[in-house]
């Protein structure tokens, strides 16, 4: 019976193993994708900065490199509301450190079906 050899593990300096979020971490910046990672948190994030009400109405899509973030909105009422707090929430979301600013919302309306 032979046995494969095992492909090593990714260990720190002293030899012991690395928690995964590094080696992830390390992985996502050697593959340069480490910004797009941090620019997609505000995604996720979204709910937070908006609070529930917001976000029950709206569906954040993407951010583009040049920090375009697009939301779907689900009425044109809201859309312009959300225009008229386009600022307010741009603070909240660039009041984080550590990532690329967001410099503008995109609003778009998301069609029923």
């Amino acid at each position: 019976m032979s046995y494969e050899k095992r492909k090593p593990r990714p260990f720190g300096d002293a030899g012991r193993p690395e928690p995964i979020a590094d080696v992830l971490k390390g992985f996502l910046r050697q593959a340069g994708l480490d910004a797009r990672v941090e620019r997609a948190q505000v995604l996720v994030e979204w709910a937070s900065f908006v609070g529930p009400q917001i976000a029950s109405v709206t569906e954040p899509r993407t951010v583009t490199e040049d920090g375009t973030l697009f939301v779907g909105v689900k009425t044109h009422g809201w859309m312009t509301e959300l225009s008229m707090l386009e600022r307010s929430l741009l603070a909240k979301i660039n009041a984080r450190t550590g990532r690329d600013p967001i410099r503008k919302i995109r609003w778009e309306l998301l069609r029923s079906g």
